[in-house]
């Protein structure tokens, strides 16, 4: 629809639950990407020589990697659950939530994965403040700008 303006409340749900799993599949598949990785780590012959930290770092990197693949699918299965159900705008605001928890997963794991990686690789002295700039990176990019942006913008119809 060429005027956003002009649509009806009942259209306007329809597009952005529309737009929001188009997203969360260009998501999905980088979570997907990621946790593939890591499933192949603990049968590579250099995973025994990892210390308890860094196992340990593994076992809840690939944990936050699948439940972040879980809550990033959950929209999906609440548009398939309730397809037919007629409040479809709750269902983009708990979407939209839900969303923003896996997002918060997503980072995790991606900086625990580098984490894990710099720590064998360069040493945690090393590794610590890089992932910590990491961090750092995924906070100001996927939480900061956009609260920043919005409070900038006006008021986008409900």
């Amino acid at each position: 629809m060429d005027d956003p303006a002009a649509e009806n409340p009942q259209a306007r749900a329809d597009r952005r639950l529309i737009e929001m799993l188009q997203e969360l599949r260009v998501l999905q598949t980088g979570v997907q990407i990621v946790f593939a990785f890591l499933l192949g780590v603990a049968f590579t012959p250099r995973f025994a020589a990892l210390d308890d930290f860094e196992q340990d770092l593994y076992v809840v990197v690939l944990l936050l990697a699948v439940v972040a693949a879980a809550v990033l699918a959950t929209p999906v299965a609440l548009h398939r659950g309730l397809f037919h159900h007629p409040d479809r705008a709750r269902i983009v605001k708990v979407s939209a939530r839900i969303a923003q928890i896996g997002l918060v997963l997503l980072a995790a794991a991606l900086t625990g994965a580098v984490l894990l990686v710099l720590t064998v690789v360069l040493g945690a002295a090393v590794a610590v403040p890089i992932t910590a700039v990491i961090a750092l990176i995924f906070t100001g990019l996927w939480f900061v700008l956009p609260w920043a942006v919005r409070r900038r913008l006006p008021a986008a119809p409900e």
